[in-house]
């Protein structure tokens, strides 16, 4: 299960970045990690954190999260980007020749080309 949700307000990633939404994403394992997106437009994380639990990336986040709540996300397709919110993979990661840097997004139940 991935949670999604945009800050109340933008915070400091203590460098010159401002984080402006959260994605936490309970793994099979049972731990947890926040992706950390530093422009609103962003499609994948700037950042991400571990945490032992959900429960633990709840309790630092959830007074973060502006009147909107959280959006819940189904876990991501095999291969695909665990921090985007939609279904794009690395092209070729499937059948292990990952193309780095080359995208494609699921449309249609179709793998087409995809710019981020």
């Amino acid at each position: 299960m991935r949670l999604y949700g945009f800050l109340k307000s933008p915070l400091p990633n203590g460098s010159q970045d401002l984080i402006y939404k959260i994605m936490l994403h309970e793994t099979r394992r049972k731990d947890a990690f926040a992706y950390l997106y530093t422009s609103l437009e962003a499609l994948f994380c700037s950042y991400d954190l571990h945490y032992e639990t959900l429960a633990d990336a709840l309790e630092d986040w959830e007074e973060e999260i502006g009147p909107e709540g959280w959006s819940i996300l189904e876990d991501p397709l095999p291969y695909c980007q665990h921090d985007c919110p939609f279904p794009v993979r690395v092209k070729g990661r499937e059948c292990g020749t990952p193309q780095w840097g080359q995208y494609e997004r699921l449309e249609n139940g179709e793998w087409k080309d995809f710019v981020p």
